[in-house]
């Protein structure tokens, strides 16, 4: 049973408190939002537009949008109810320590290793892709060998690019905040400019159907780890397009949403987090949703899906290129290069602030999780995070990236949602300045959501989580089950007569 000890609400609050391992409280609701939507609009909506447009949803893109947007406002309310009632660094983390113990909020922990270092590293791709758009054909053009990780050695301006943010989040977290109020600003500006400027170039046969029939896949494209898990598991025949493939796009594009779960990893370091953080995650959610549904009808509106390249990482600038409309193309690559920078930087803010909690409890090395004399920040853990991040950005491709993180965010939202019902009815006294409305239905249908969608990614990005999560289950046992504090804690209490 040690393997499902829990750590109660009350010590996870104390620990805030030790002097060595103690974050600044500098964070508002305003803070919270612009973090929220600084992180959310990102390479979803600059990159993988493009991707699913052209080879699961076509105009139905917008519906590939609403539908992860639903499950994610779901998991959103369970996030909310938690990070009001549990205002500690970690996340998923932290609240799966409190109710569901030890061995799942590792796993959770592990879990959102992954989501946070590999998000961090995607966008860092996905920036250097949009860096290399605007540079081309310039004296600054990047060397083909030193662009990608598929076509030439190392991409050189993700590994930058990752060092520089790992730089920035050391400094301290109000720096970062301010940084980000600076380019989230920008970033809506475009977003805003390619709706209004846009709508005046949409065609509306290009939505004619709206849903592309669905049609069979190409031969020598099918096989177990290419193709949605759950083809193979019911025996569906494979298939792009029709309802089947809005679904699979709404797998891809949930990238696109993910960050509002960020703002419950800052809980600790907000000045009021019992009001502001439900604030941030819910506020943040509902603003970009709006901005995603309109600026996927543009896309499609502008250009034929069937004529959108599902490789091009550069979809929004190459649609308004193609319409004749230059000077929008060189403006959402410069407003995405600028934003991308902050996508990664509060990605890889997330994986710190985790890091950071697993290494205070003992279940990772305590020494990570040493705060800057000066800055404030834990900058032991953002050193390490930032040259791993640099290291995966450099060598490996987008797309696997991208599957990879939303696996394990569909994950890290069905664990929350199951632990919100868990805590109802374990601490009912708790004070809760946020509860999640009609509690049981929002969490059911978070986790049936979440579940199809990950069933709706393909068997290779399966076979990768799942060796991610043996290998952490190696790690756990091997380090953390030994060096846990609450087992010691617990171990040192038995001994007492």
């Amino acid at each position: 049973m040690s393997l499902f000890r829990t750590k109660s609400i009350e010590q996870s609050i104390a620990d805030t408190d030790d002097p060595d391992h103690k974050l600044r409280k500098e964070l508002g609701a305003a803070d919270l939002v612009v973090f929220g939507v600084g992180v959310i609009i990102g390479a979803g909506i600059f990159v993988l537009t493009g991707t699913v447009a052209a080879s699961n949803s076509g105009p139905a893109l917008a519906l590939s949008f609403l539908i992860a947007a639903i499950a994610c406002g779901l998991a959103a309310l369970c996030y909310a109810e938690f990070a009001s009632t549990v205002p500690v660094a970690g996340s998923a983390y932290t609240f799966s320590y409190a109710t569901l113990g030890e061995l799942i909020a590792w796993i959770i922990g592990w879990d959102l290793v992954l989501e946070f270092t590999i998000g961090a590293a995607a966008l860092s791709v996905s920036f250097s892709g949009y860096l290399q758009e605007l540079l081309d054909g310039t004296p600054f053009e990047v060397p083909t060998s030193l662009a990608s990780a598929s076509d030439g050695v190392v991409d050189l301006p993700a590994v930058v690019i990752a060092l520089v943010v790992m730089a920035m989040l050391i400094r301290g977290t109000k720096f970062s905040s301010r940084v980000n109020q600076v380019v989230v600003a920008i970033k809506l500006a475009v977003v805003a400019t390619v709706i209004v400027v846009g709508v005046t170039f949409v065609d509306p046969s290009n939505w004619v159907p709206f849903i592309p029939e669905s049609q069979p896949v190409a031969e020598g494209e099918g096989g177990f780890r290419q193709l949605p898990l759950i083809t193979t598991l019911f025996g569906i025949e494979p298939a792009v397009f029709g309802f089947a493939g809005v679904v699979a796009g709404a797998a891809v594009v949930f990238f696109a949403f993910i960050g509002f779960d960020i703002v419950a990893t800052t809980a600790e370091e907000a000045k009021n987090p019992q009001r502001d953080v439900p604030i941030g995650i819910l506020g943040s959610l509902l603003i970009v949703t709006v901005l995603y549904a309109a600026v996927s009808l543009v896309v499609t509106g502008i250009q034929p899906f069937d004529e959108i390249d599902p490789e091009d990482a550069a979809p929004l600038a190459t649609a308004f290129n193609a319409a004749g409309v230059e000077w929008m193309g060189d403006l959402i690559s410069v407003g995405a290069c600028i934003g991308l920078v902050v996508v990664a930087m509060i990605l890889m803010l997330g994986q710190c602030r985790v890091g950071f909690a697993m290494g205070r409890d003992g279940l990772l090395p305590r020494w990570i999780s040493k705060v800057h004399p000066t800055y404030g920040t834990p900058y032991r853990i953002t050193a390490i995070t930032g040259v791993v991040v640099a290291a995966i950005a450099g060598f490996v491709d987008l797309t696997t990236l991208a599957n990879l993180v939303n696996i394990g965010t569909l994950f890290a939202f069905i664990l929350v949602s199951i632990a919100v019902v868990v805590l109802r009815r374990t601490r009912p006294d708790l004070p809760r300045a946020f509860r999640t409305p009609a509690v049981p239905v929002v969490a059911t249908l978070s986790v049936l959501m979440c579940f199809y969608l990950m069933l709706n990614l393909t068997g290779e990005t399966w076979e990768r989580f799942l060796i991610w999560m043996v290998i952490g289950l190696v790690v756990y046992f091997a380090y953390g089950r030994r060096h846990s504090r609450l087992g010691q804690r617990l171990a040192e209490r038995s001994d007492v007569p």
